[in-house]
């Protein structure tokens, strides 16, 4: 049995703001068929402390800038340790934005804080309970395995790039702070463009790195996906790894979902596609009943879709838009007057499930998109993907093409360049393949069929762990 540490600042269900937290929650249980036993290690944000009430196991007197304690829970099949510390994390709102909408000025102490106790926990500080490995994500857990290596604790770890735009940056002032040598302050370490980067430490002294898609990982090399750090990747080219995410199937199940009219053939989504005209004032259409399910960016392309959808439209086909975001993408959406565009902002679990349910198709036409988990979700319910080829995007989705369409075979759309030209011209391949209705069925065959669960995933996640431990770098 393998004892593994998760660093996460998110973990679904508990708290959420994107797909870092669906992985976080699902992957322990998914390991442990693969004789992981994983502890979840996350911060004590009100929401976790009013969920997890936990077991006392250590005390520690001061942690940037005040007292904390570390209580183990046991929460929805979660073997979770909590960081209890008000100073740092017991605030309201977003666990990463301040009132004002900006980061919280402290952001890179809080969640050192955070790396600072898995190391901790690495080196002993439970006693009985220390991990085989340190499995960080994100720049959030960046630090982990700077400060196992500083520490000189012989545990191995892995960190996981999940969006490589988000790198945890501070000033270098701050490095006596963070409990950054000097030395380290370099380009060869933690030194980032005149800064530190959280993300960058755990790139350069984990042990192994993975992200999640194999096409994400080979991206991540170049200079147009690297954010800056692309060199420093191509450096690590032979500890770098994509795997690709999965999702949790016993949340998201057509056959089993409590949110919908529950369907095992693609037949059975037509009263769940009434239900969700009606709840969004749809009238009926001859075209698609097109979905999107999204934060507001133009990371996410959705500028792009404001451009391509007069195409959807003149097609007859329907916009059902849940999410938020960038205020003038928020405005531009609720903006649009036309019968067939229905929009909510703001971000509803239950309201999405039904989505993935009634929807025709899901268009997620990101620029970059590391995995992506809603065109997993799309494909389970026989929601047909229309995606950019980036990323876990272009792994996931067998694309529509005279070959994959004369072997039967396609379960959705790409499109690229990520132009709205080219998206334009996938949503009129869209409403032709949606107007042939055998065809169309046989694509959402396909896709109900296609293997989105995490058991591979985990199968791999399980074998890169016992490789490390038995060849740490």
């Amino acid at each position: 049995m393998i004892k593994a540490l998760s660093v996460t600042s998110e973990c679904a269900p508990l708290v959420k703001t994107g797909g870092l937290a669906d992985v976080a929650g699902a992957l322990p249980a998914a390991l442990a068929e693969q004789g992981v036993q994983m502890r979840t290690l996350i911060p004590g944000y009100p929401a976790v402390m009013s969920a997890a009430k936990g077991k006392l196991v250590a005390e520690i007197d001061t942690l940037f800038g005040g007292p904390a304690r570390l209580l183990a829970a046991k929460v929805k099949g979660l073997d979770l340790l909590v960081l209890d510390a008000p100073h740092l994390f017991d605030r309201e709102g977003s666990i990463y934005l301040g009132p004002d909408g900006k980061d919280w000025p402290d952001n890179s102490e809080r969640f050192a804080a955070l790396c600072r106790v898995a190391a901790d926990i690495a080196a002993g500080i439970l006693g009985e309970w220390h991990p085989d490995i340190v499995h960080c994500h994100d720049w959030q857990a960046g630090l982990v395995p700077y400060y196992l290596r500083q520490d000189g604790t012989k545990v191995p770890s892995v960190l996981t790039i999940h969006n490589i735009a988000f790198q945890g940056i501070a000033p270098l002032n701050k490095a006596t702070a963070l409990g950054i040598r000097e030395k380290d302050l370099v380009a060869e370490g933690v030194e980032y463009w005149g800064n530190i980067s959280a993300l960058k430490a755990g790139i350069v002294f984990a042990e192994r790195l993975t992200t999640v898609s194999p096409t994400y990982a080979s991206e991540l090399m170049t200079p147009d996906f690297g954010m800056g750090l692309d060199g420093v990747l191509r450096g690590r080219r032979a500890d770098l790894r994509g795997i690709l995410n999965g999702i949790d199937l016993s949340v998201w199940s057509p056959e089993e979902d409590k949110q919908i009219t529950p369907y095992k053939t693609a037949r059975g989504k037509a009263a769940n596609k009434k239900a969700l005209r009606a709840e969004f004032g749809l009238p009926e259409a001859d075209g698609p009943l097109c979905v999107v399910v999204s934060r507001l960016t133009e990371q996410k392309g959705l500028d792009l879709l404001l451009d391509a959808l007069p195409t959807l439209l003149a097609r007859g086909g329907q916009l059902a838009l849940l999410g938020s975001g960038e205020p003038w993408l928020e405005d531009a959406f609720k903006g649009i007057d036309d019968a067939n565009v229905a929009v909510r902002i703001g971000y509803d679990e239950a309201l999405s499930h039904r989505m993935m349910a009634g929807g025709d198709a899901i268009l997620v036409p990101s620029r970059f998109e590391p995995c992506g988990l809603t065109q997993l979700y799309g494909l389970r319910y026989g929601t047909l993907p229309v995606v950019a080829l980036t990323g876990g995007l272009a792994d996931t989705v067998i694309p529509a093409t005279s070959a994959t369409m004369a072997k039967g075979v396609a379960t959705g759309l790409q499109f690229y360049p990520v132009t709205t030209a080219a998206l334009s011209t996938a949503l009129t391949q869209l409403c032709d393949i949606f107007a042939q209705t055998k065809i169309w069925t046989k694509m959402q065959r396909n896709a109900m069929a296609q293997p989105v669960s995490w058991a591979p995933s985990a199968a791999a996640y399980a074998a890169l762990y016992r490789d490390v431990i038995e060849r740490p770098a």
